[in-house]
């Protein structure tokens, strides 16, 4: 049986699952699992998707950022995925469909897993040098990135109390909803 598995990692994202689900549907899945939720947060629909598979059968995903959340996490879905008999089919991995069931497929998602390990390896290795700079020029104190919605708190305060609409003001503002909640917590608290 192929088993999709579509996700989001935000509500506001409807189109995208939307679409996910269509070509998880297309393709020929006969059950799909659907998640709007972080990559990072509770996966309970993964884990509902990875349970009922049995020997022969397909999980189904769109895009790879789509299953996984790290390098590491894909290691662990496909140990569980392998570890019953069953496959992995990711529609679009940089343009190609690879399915697991197959040596080439399982080699090509072998390489891109390790390139994209390397590649995190690097991007914190180049984090660090950066981080260790900024140490250097600011007396050993290292500041972070510049707080981008917090510097709206005044706008926000002022759209509020205009009664203007919490979704209206994210859209004005160009900040999401967390941060949003987060000034309001600070206004109040």
């Amino acid at each position: 049986m192929l088993i999709g598995l579509a996700r989001t990692s935000t509500l506001e994202q409807v189109a995208g699952l939307e679409g996910q689900v269509r070509d998880l549907e297309a393709y020929g899945c006969k059950r799909v699992f659907k998640e709007q939720v972080s990559s990072t947060a509770e996966r309970e629909q993964l884990e509902t998707g990875l349970g009922i598979l049995r020997a022969g059968d397909k999980l189904v995903v769109t895009k790879l950022d789509h299953l996984a959340k790290s390098v590491q996490h894909l290691s662990q879905i496909i140990k569980k995925i392998n570890s019953v008999g069953a496959s992995l089919v990711i529609l679009d991995l940089g343009g190609t469909a690879v399915d697991t069931s197959k040596p080439t497929g399982n080699l090509i998602l072998n390489v891109m897993s390790s390139v994209a390990h390397f590649e995190r390896a690097m991007m914190l290795e180049r984090q660090r040098e950066g981080i260790a700079k900024a140490k250097a020029k600011a007396d050993g104190r290292y500041l972070g990135r510049k707080p981008t919605a917090r510097a709206k708190i005044g706008l926000v305060k002022l759209a509020l109390d205009k009664g203007i609409s919490k979704a209206q003001i994210c859209r004005d503002l160009d900040i999401s909803k967390t941060s949003l909640y987060r000034i309001i917590g600070e206004l109040m608290g």
